[in-house]
């Protein structure tokens, strides 16, 4: 089974839930009516394409049309655009590439900081709301759980290469190297300064 259209689908119904129940979200979504917002996102098999519109959200993997804005990024920095405070940060970092109007990204992100966005909630038509606050539950935990299961093993990594294995220097190592080469530059000058002095006699 593909990957792209069980994604597109997934994050239509997200999306949908999250941000076309809440009545109190319609002024902020009437902005993006009529947008569509093309995400290339690193590591994915294709584009994701918005398509808004006043009464839902269609996410598609094939777009024939222009898009309004296209955002090349990566799928981690996806999570961060839920604070719209990080928006400009991402953009001058370069982990979010804007094509086109920003407008419509800006746009996206307020509606995401204002959205109140709960699994349960999602799931509770579905599955009763004990099943969905189970379930909520776990993904968090899970969630929490594969962070700090990932920065562990990024440090045992970082550590394995610069102190077992011996492939890459430690930070002192380096500290060390730019300071040697500081002072064979500093050698250098002087004997240049020197060389010059004397061929000028």
């Amino acid at each position: 089974m593909p990957l792209l259209p069980v994604m597109t689908a997934a994050l239509e119904g997200g999306l949908n839930a999250a941000l076309y129940r809440n009545r109190a979200l319609k002024p902020a979504r009437q902005r993006l009516a009529g947008k569509v917002l093309r995400l290339d996102v690193q590591y994915l098999p294709g584009p994701l394409v918005l398509v808004f519109s006043e009464q839902q959200l269609d996410v598609v993997g094939q777009w024939e049309g222009e898009a309004d804005c296209r955002v090349v990024t990566q799928l981690t920095t996806l999570t961060k655009l839920r604070d719209r405070r990080q928006l400009t940060g991402l953009i001058r970092s370069g982990e979010l590439e804007v094509h086109g109007d920003i407008q419509v990204v800006q746009n996206l992100v307020a509606l995401l900081d204002l959205a109140e966005f709960d699994l349960a909630e999602v799931l509770s038509p579905w599955t009763g709301d004990i099943v969905a606050e189970g379930i909520s539950r776990v993904m968090k935990t899970g969630g929490h759980w594969l962070q700090r299961t990932a920065a562990r093993q990024q440090r045992y990594l970082a550590e394995s290469l610069t102190e077992e294995w011996r492939l890459a220097p430690g930070p002192l190592e380096v500290a060390w190297f730019a300071g040697e080469v500081d002072a064979l530059e500093r050698a250098t000058q002087a004997l240049m300064t020197r060389l010059e002095k004397l061929e000028s006699k």
